[in-house]
């Protein structure tokens, strides 16, 4: 299975490297929003994207764009992300590609979802919180990530 692994710094990618071992036995690429992230993956193909938030529209759109021409040229089995902003583009990017998609909400969303995971729940196969009191139908719990 080809993976495409996304999300924005910072937190974000801490939890995505956290759950890295999950991916051991498939090929792996990650993307993020720092170039120098890239040498924390060394040995996997990475793609830097610029990072965007919903405060700024037409840079979404630069990254919704850049998104969707990586996913376009990698073309992955399996789309996982962490948040945010660009998770949820690789989410939507993915799904319209025809890959299973996977979201993991932060775990630094305590008391309700993220606003990417809350758009998540409409476009991802599986969605994932760290918090039990936040599981519902739709959004599943099993443990947290830290």
């Amino acid at each position: 299975m080809k993976i495409a692994a996304i999300s924005s710094g910072g937190g974000h990618w801490i939890e995505l490297q956290r759950i890295a071992p999950a991916f051991e036995y498939h090929e792996v690429f990650y993307i993020s929003t720092h170039k120098n992230l890239g040498e924390t993956v060394q040995g996997h193909k990475f793609y830097t994207i610029p990072d965007a938030s919903r405060w700024n529209k037409f840079k979404l759109l630069l990254v919704a764009f850049q998104v969707l021409k990586v996913m376009v040229l990698t073309r992955p089995d399996i789309v996982i992300s962490t948040g945010a902003a660009p998770g949820v583009l690789g989410i939507f990017a993915g799904k319209m590609l025809g890959a299973k998609t996977i979201w993991l909400d932060s775990i630094a969303n305590v008391e309700k979802m993220s606003l990417s995971g809350k758009l998540a729940v409409h476009l991802a196969d599986r969605v994932y919180t760290q918090w039990p009191s936040l599981a519902d139908k739709n959004i599943m719990y099993a443990g947290n990530v830290l």
